[in-house]
């Protein structure tokens, strides 16, 4: 059987009496890209840390080609890192920072000349190596920063909310620029991030953490269509959320009743899914129709349209339902449901209900 290039082993951290790391367990293969993505406090820059061996974890194990790392010091891992900050010397010029890790390994004046060329010549800086930090764009110095963990051909880079100082263009700029030379170097990344947006983008893999935990890991689409949680659905994309009960239960699927009178069937179940018992239902908003009366034998439910959004590409409703929940609608540009539509007008918000998940407690 082959061995995964990284194992994160049931990794714990606590400090004092709290856990910041409960139970991580997970497998990246060479040459994956792979985020670990969630809010502040779930624990995945911890795991990041322990990683790196900037903490030890209270227990559980990290290998490396079958190899445990944990009694490996920090800088004899071979690990490349780049943080939020950019971490550059300020009086050492842009080809120094990135030769820095090279000569430290005593390599010949030489192969670091070579070196750094090619490392600028990868981050689009060809040119740049007398210029000083301070006289760079925030986008050039985390280019540079991400030059010389790079510069000694690391196994593993992991990155810490390396883009999070930057403003929205040149976060996609530089979001790009990562994943081009992820694709030309085909190292193993690991990357914290809490911008589902930026993790959909760059990643091969999506770990979501939450509360120490790992929730879910998967593609983004799949994570997108076939999220394990509610937090999962909650954090990966828009959705909308209807309370529900269990009417009845067939294997992984369930018929939920919104209200007194609507029955949704067929809805994927997640959790103990039990006749009688609450229901979330999930609604992605971009997958609900809107019309002036009830469709076609598929579920549906009606509203009051509250708000009216044109959002150039979509357009977005806002509707309220008989019970006071809020129902989000995204309709793509030029939909004739649209047309004549006002605030305070009675509508039909029809689904395809294998498209919905419903969450049981």
């Amino acid at each position: 059987m082959t061995i995964p290039f990284l194992q994160i082993r049931g990794i714990r951290k606590e400090y004092g009496a709290v856990t910041a790391v409960q139970d991580v367990t997970l497998d990246v293969e060479r040459g994956e890209f792979l985020t670990f993505l969630g809010p502040s406090g779930s624990g995945k820059s911890t795991t990041l840390y322990i990683l790196a061996g900037f903490e030890n974890p209270t227990s559980g194990d990290i290998l490396l080609e079958g190899r445990t790392l944990l009694q490996t010091p920090s800088h004899k891992r071979n690990i490349g890192m780049v943080f939020q900050r950019y971490t550059l010397f300020p009086h050492l010029s842009v080809g120094e920072n990135i030769a820095f890790p090279l000569r430290v390994r005593r390599l010949p004046k030489a192969e670091i000349d070579e070196k750094v060329r090619r490392m600028l010549k990868l981050v689009r800086l060809e040119g740049y190596e007398d210029r000083m930090p301070a006289k760079m764009s925030g986008g050039q110095q985390q280019r540079v920063a991400l030059a010389r963990a790079l510069a000694y051909d690391p196994p593993v880079l992991l990155m810490d909310e390396p883009l999070s100082a930057l403003d929205k263009k040149l976060r996609e700029e530089i979001q790009y620029e990562i994943r081009r030379i992820h694709q030309e170097t085909s190292v193993t990344i690991l990357y914290v991030t809490h911008d589902q947006e930026e993790a959909l983008r760059l990643s091969d893999r999506i770990a979501v953490f939450s509360r120490g935990v790992i929730d879910q890991t998967g593609t983004g689409p799949e994570l997108y269509a076939n999220p394990a949680t509610r937090f999962v659905a909650q954090f990966i994309g828009d959705s909308d959320f209807l309370k529900g009960v269990v009417a009845a239960t067939n294997g992984g699927l369930a018929d939920i009743r919104l209200g007194d009178e609507t029955v949704v069937t067929g809805v994927p179940v997640h959790g103990k899914a039990r006749t009688g018992g609450n229901a979330a239902v999930m609604l992605r908003p971009e997958r609900i129709n809107l019309s002036r009366a009830p469709g076609n034998g598929r579920a549906g439910i009606a509203a009051t349209v509250n708000d009216i959004t044109f959002l150039g590409n979509n357009t977005h409703v806002a509707t309220v339902t008989g019970a006071n929940e809020e129902l989000s609608v995204r309709l793509p540009f030029g939909d004739a449901a649209i047309n004549g539509l006002t605030t305070g007008e009675k509508v039909w918000i029809t689904w395809d209900p294998a498209t919905t998940h419903a969450f049981c407690d």
